[in-house]
């Protein structure tokens, strides 16, 4: 009998590398003891990633999720794991140490085994507390190496990756290929040389299936001592998810490897249930291009995991680009034409932003500074002269140092925006917050729930936490469920993105006249002010500042910061609000001066490109 092979389904990455949400706690529950009947995975993935930060979303408590979920699988003896993102925690943007300590500790007691930890930079620095805090919680620290595919990024440069990972402490180590576009010759090189030098590391591949080159590398890792592949399976395996059990273990099976037997009517089980979520509601939040497989996406090297937000993305820039083309009197453009100039776009920008890895989260800011060099030209705009705060911070060394060198052109442009370079620990920009979120819940009344577990989830996920807490998450939420719904209904085979008019303009006796429209809603409070204002500063003319893209407008990117408001004078170069758009902050920056006399959408309002946002006298 040869080599044995153990298998990990990924359960979680299933569902976040084909669309938006998880299923719900009960129905990860009900589809727990079937996984565990089928008798065939070592490990199950069962938590991290996105996955709290959705549950909030649609107004569920991830924690209680989390502890439900694991239950199973603890009295069966399979181990679960789940994937966090070093100094980014469980979320898209860098983690307190305090928070990030007290993460390790909960997921442990809520039934968590083993902390896959990766960095968006594959900065051993960033991932030291991952694995320092994953022991003290009792957990198993996996250190994951980001593949990506680029001339600085070779088999050599994993080899001692690896080596230095388990020099600070992983007792581990993941071959995570998140967009699938290692070659598996060069993979099977990878975990070689890892076995050769670590002969008793735990050694785990993980492949998604996008462009079709994982199933090769999951023979080629196993041949060169790999002891653990990761798989998904149907209806959520292949296109932007991971290979299917069946196949991985037919084709390791004529290999000569060891692997169990699947218990197939357990296995027709855990099929039917997925597919069941999927009609129940999860469906709506796929986008069928992602249950195929895309070897476009092997010249980019974009990640499946990803695919299901950048197809969202699209759609929602697309009309914002055809918009201005009409306007201009332009040929529209298709959606597969844009595509193409995002991946030309990715291949020319990554090098020149210092080849970090792709993956999440940079893997969003290589494509959304793409997406916005793509469509600024098209509008006849610079290249860079849309770049948001998060791939500024990442450029300048805040989440430690890129593995390659910046252009110089987008040097020149911190420059004139005085933007300063840290060579520091990236961890000592982010001090600790856990007494900050103590003395907001006791202001409002909020229990810190069993094992802190209610303080954790507030300090990691802010916003979403309050509009949880709130009721507005899942009356949000299930507003857009049933718009979905309908729009299949009457025959949409994707959710409408059509922009609803905020303002039109009337002609009366040769006078253009610009009119709000409010669709009943009350804005007496808001009118008063604007009325007082006008009277107050003697407003006849206005200026406007009109939103550079689309998204959700936000005044303050901070709780603590101090908002924009009625009657502050604004200069030009000012920031002057945030939209957040592609999962990444957005600087608004004023290009005009004046004294404000209207904010036209409220916090948290989405906005779309061209709005008027500002009015200023």
């Amino acid at each position: 009998m040869g080599k044995e092979i153990k298998l990990s389904l990924v359960y979680r990455d299933m569902w976040q590398s084909s669309g938006k949400y998880m299923p719900r706690k009960d129905q990860l529950v009900k589809v727990a003891e079937p996984i565990v009947e089928m008798g065939c995975f070592h490990r199950v993935e069962t938590n991290g990633g996105g996955f709290e930060q959705i549950n909030l979303l649609y107004g569920e408590n991830p924690n209680l999720a989390v502890r439900a979920w694991t239950k199973a699988f603890r009295k069966a003896g399979i181990q679960t794991h789940m994937l966090e993102r070093g100094l980014n925690g469980i979320r898209m943007s860098p983690v307190p140490k305090d928070v990030r300590q007290l993460m390790f500790k909960l997921k442990k007691i809520q039934g968590t085994d083993i902390s896959r930890s990766f960095d968006g930079l594959n900065n051993p620095q960033n991932l030291a507390l991952s694995f320092q805090y994953a022991k003290e919680g009792g957990m198993i620290p996996q250190g994951a190496l980001s593949l990506t595919y680029s001339p600085l990024h070779n088999v050599d440069y994993y080899i001692k990756l690896a080596d230095q990972y388990i020099d600070i402490g992983a007792e581990e180590i993941c071959i995570k290929d998140m967009a699938g576009i290692g070659r598996p010759v060069s993979i099977g090189k990878i975990v070689k040389g890892i076995r050769e030098r670590h002969p008793n590391i735990i050694i785990q591949y993980h492949g998604h299936s996008t462009p079709g080159l994982s199933v090769a590398s999951s023979l080629e890792a196993a041949r060169n001592g790999v002891d653990y592949i990761d798989v998904g399976m149907e209806p959520l395996s292949w296109g932007t998810g991971h290979a299917d059990l069946l196949t991985i273990k037919a084709m390791l099976d004529d290999a000569g490897f060891s692997l169990p037997d699947i218990n197939m009517n357990a296995y027709m089980a855990v099929r039917s249930m997925t597919q069941e979520f999927i009609d129940d509601f999860l469906g709506y939040y796929i986008n069928p291009r992602n249950r195929f497989l895309n070897s476009l996406l092997i010249k980019p090297g974009l990640p499946g995991g990803m695919m299901g937000s950048l197809m969202a993305d699209l759609e929602k820039n697309l009309i914002s680009v055809n918009r201005w083309l009409k306007k201009n009197g332009k040929p529209e453009i298709s959606q597969d034409e844009l595509l193409i100039k995002l991946f030309d776009e990715v291949e020319y920008a990554w090098p020149r932003l210092g080849y970090p890895p792709l993956v999440t989260p940079f893997s969003q800011y290589v494509k959304n500074v793409s997406l916005m060099n793509a469509m600024q030209q098209i509008k006849g705009k610079d290249r860079w002269s849309m770049m948001d705060e998060n791939t500024w911070g990442m450029i300048m060394g805040q989440s430690g140092k890129l593995l390659g060198p910046i252009d110089p052109e987008i040097l020149n442009l911190a420059n004139e925006q005085n933007r300063e370079f840290f060579e520091g620990n990236p961890q000592d920009l982010y001090p600790n917050e856990l007494d900050k979120y103590r003395k907001l819940m006791d202001e409002k009344g909020w229990d810190y729930g069993e094992d802190d577990e209610e303080l954790f989830e507030y300090a990691m996920h802010p916003a979403q936490y309050e509009n949880f807490k709130s009721g507005k998450a899942k009356e949000d939420f299930l507003a857009d469920l049933e718009k979905r719904k309908n729009e299949k209904l009457a025959g949409s085979a994707t959710p409408s993105t059509a922009i609803t008019p905020q303002k039109i303009n009337v002609d009366v006796d040769g006078k253009t006249y610009e009119v709000a429209l409010s669709w009943g809603q009350d804005k007496s409070d808001d009118k008063k002010d604007i009325d007082a204002a006008s009277s107050a500063y003697g407003v006849k003319d206005f200026k406007e500042i009109v939103a550079p893209l689309e998204g959700k407008f936000f005044l303050t990117r901070d709780s603590g910061d101090t908002a924009l408001k009625i009657g502050d004078n604004v200069n030009v170069g000012d920031t002057i609000a945030y939209i957040e758009s592609m999962k990444v902050i957005n600087a608004i920056i004023s290009d005009q001066s004046g004294v404000v006399t209207e904010i036209i959408p409220r916090h948290g309002d989405d906005v779309f490109e061209d709005d008027a946002i500002i009015k200023l006298s």
